[in-house]
């Protein structure tokens, strides 16, 4: 009993860092976009983390977690009811390292991330209404579909022998190709791209609320990674905090190099996105890397940053905060590097990352492109140019953020 108020405790902890998580990002998608969309963002993040954890109490939770409860075989799909099972709440043997609830909350906290991500790539431009109806089928439906096939003892886990600790692939790279496929469906802002097609710098209104925004994210990363080790293990926690913290530091370090190679100018929004990077790269592997392969991954991490963002701009495809770079690209790579460095490095691994990977953003875009143009025939996509222009703050949301004295 003693050993399970422990891990309890820790993990209950986690979960409050997760949720913190949720104001890092708010500040972080604030301050890199326009003054005029800040009510709009706000709105958008409260709504998520509100949303999503009552979609996840009622649906989510079960169809990620189905035990026996099969509907295709093999772990592809399953679905235990709605509802949470006070029943199994009740039993203390449920699991050694946590009780039934707080492994609810845990995973409720991640599934809301998910949504988050979208958030910042659709930035200034998506109506409320749709953007509201995008996320909450999304967390509906892919999310805990694709959970279920690795941490619900599905197929990818249990068949291919697919790896993801802490959501490289399952949380951040879900986010980002629902993001991908959506802004591509919704078109840049207007003015991101001059006539010629070149991309054009639009700057944040609130820099020093990004940078506390970032360093919020790292902070609440303690809970995400080091909450997955699903313990207290004091080996396997300080382990993974280690390599976590380093390969946000690698991450932001080599963003910041490339990016001045590149554009020769010191650019702070590149290396605070490097440190997400890093920290995305990590959490596929985290439990499995030492010190020197964290540096390693989280540097190149941080790269690809740099690299995604150019990717972006070549394909005229507008994300105003990279959130694309950071959870989609560089979720790819930290998947990836877990065949490269992890404990059963291997080209077999290698190629059994590569291909859950595939199957994963297959199923991720198909399932975005059904949602997105579903909601597109019924409400739209886009506000006019008109409330563009005028802020969703006031177009959308019929107040400002801030008001002269």
């Amino acid at each position: 009993m003693e050993l399970l108020t422990t891990n309890n405790v820790w993990m209950m902890l986690c979960a409050a860092l997760v949720f913190f998580m949720h104001l890092g990002f708010s500040f972080l998608e604030i301050g890199l976009t326009r003054q005029k969309n800040t009510i709009n963002i706000l709105f958008k993040n409260f709504f998520i983390i509100t949303m999503g954890l009552i979609v996840y109490c009622l649906v989510g939770f079960n169809l990620m977690y189905p035990g026996d409860f099969n509907i295709i075989g093999n772990g592809i799909l399953g679905f235990a009811g709605p509802g949470l099972d006070a029943v199994a709440a009740a039993d203390l043997s449920y699991n050694e390292g946590y009780t039934y609830w707080t492994d609810f909350l845990f995973q409720g906290m991640f599934a809301a991330t998910a949504g988050t991500i979208i958030s910042g790539a659709v930035a200034g431009r998506i109506k409320i209404n749709a953007f509201m109806l995008i996320v909450f089928l999304y967390i509906l439906i892919v999310y805990p579909i694709v959970g279920s096939w690795q941490w619900g003892a599905g197929f990818l886990s249990e068949v291919f022998g697919f790896y993801d600790f802490a959501g490289s692939t399952l949380v951040h790279s879900v986010g980002g190709w629902g993001a991908l496929i959506i802004i591509y469906l919704l078109g840049a802002r207007k003015g991101k791209f001059d006539s010629s097609g070149n991309a054009v710098a639009i700057p944040g209104s609130n820099i020093p609320l990004s940078a506390a925004g970032v360093l919020i994210l790292w902070l609440g990363w303690f809970g995400f990674n080091g909450g997955s080790v699903l313990s207290a293990d004091p080996a396997n926690t300080s382990l993974v905090l280690v390599t976590t913290c380093l390969a946000a530091a690698a991450g932001g370090l080599g963003a910041s190099f490339v990016s001045t190679l590149a554009y020769k100018n010191l650019d702070i929004t590149m290396f605070m996105n490097g440190i997400l990077g890093g920290l995305v790269g990590i959490t596929a592997g985290a439990d499995q890397m030492g010190p020197t392969d964290a540096i390693i991954i989280g540097a190149i991490g941080g790269a690809v940053v740099v690299l995604g963002v150019a990717i972006l701009d070549k394909c005229k495809l507008d994300d105003p905060v990279g959130a694309i770079p950071v959870h989609l690209f560089a979720g790819i790579w930290g998947t990836l590097a877990v065949g490269i460095f992890g404990a059963s490095a291997s080209f077999d691994q290698f190629m059994v990352q590569l291909a859950s990977l595939g199957i994963v953003g297959a199923f991720c875009v198909v399932g975005a492109l059904i949602i997105a143009l579903t909601v597109k025939s019924i409400i739209g996509l886009r506000v006019s140019a008109e409330e563009e222009e005028q802020g969703l703050d006031i177009s959308e949301h019929g107040t400002k953020a801030y008001f002269s004295s």
